[in-house]
């Protein structure tokens, strides 16, 4: 089941999608909401948040200050790497440095490779507040990642760009690889600026059928 961005369903309809009973969806869609990705009706509607975009920059903003922070803390005081990320440059090369006719091509694993590639390198600085921080901005750029990766044309640039940083950070090169990083989440930045409607249409069009639309009268909380 698909849903985009100003698609409505009711907790009935979902319950019997996933052939649950409406407690559990409800639950579902109530942590969605807490994660600003849903918001509630009366009478049990509810509605996929639309894109707000100057959010979605402040979140990339923060993605940003999380990730080269933590890039330059791979480093020692005497410029080496730790035990840890060289482990994580390993595993990561073993994703992302193969032949070009290697490349996954599916925009939907895409997402959760890219995903794995910045959680790694924030993980491996060694930092649990600031993963968990990093895990937080994540969940909420999702929807917007999901459709540079999947109905976007950016596959190679991101294989070329994640070797570029592992290979400055394998380098020891410190301030060309938090550069390069910055650089590269710039660039997806200006992707959640340059979202348009017509995007999202031919999103919509692409995805599987789901539940007829729900159009409930007000706002859970409203008069």
């Amino acid at each position: 089941m698909r849903l985009l961005p100003g698609d409505r369903m009711t907790e009935g309809s979902i319950a019997e999608r996933f052939g649950v009973s409406r407690t559990p969806a409800r639950e579902a869609l109530q942590r969605l909401q807490s994660d600003g990705l849903m918001r509630g009706y009366v009478r049990g509607g509810w509605e996929v948040m639309p894109i707000d975009f100057k959010r979605f920059e402040d979140l990339y903003e923060m993605r940003k200050l999380i990730e080269t922070f933590s890039v330059s803390r791979l480093f020692g005081v005497d410029g080496t790497l730790s035990a840890t990320a060289l482990q994580m440059l390993d595993r990561l090369d073993r994703i992302w440095n193969v032949p070009h006719t290697q490349r996954v091509r599916d925009g939907r694993q895409m997402v959760s490779l890219d995903e794995a590639f910045h959680e790694a390198l924030v993980l491996a600085a060694g930092n649990a507040e600031l993963s968990a921080a990093m895990q937080r901005v994540t969940d909420r750029i999702r929807v917007v990642r999901r459709l540079d990766l999947v109905y976007g044309d950016c596959i190679d640039d991101t294989y070329d760009e994640h070797l570029a940083i592992l290979s400055a950070i394998r380098d020891l090169a410190a301030d060309r690889a938090v550069a390069l990083l910055g650089s590269h989440i710039e660039g997806s930045r200006a992707e959640v600026r340059t979202l348009t409607t017509e995007r999202l249409q031919r999103a919509r069009t692409a995805s599987e059928p789901h539940s007829a639309p729900y159009a409930p009268p007000r706002l859970r909380g409203t008069i």
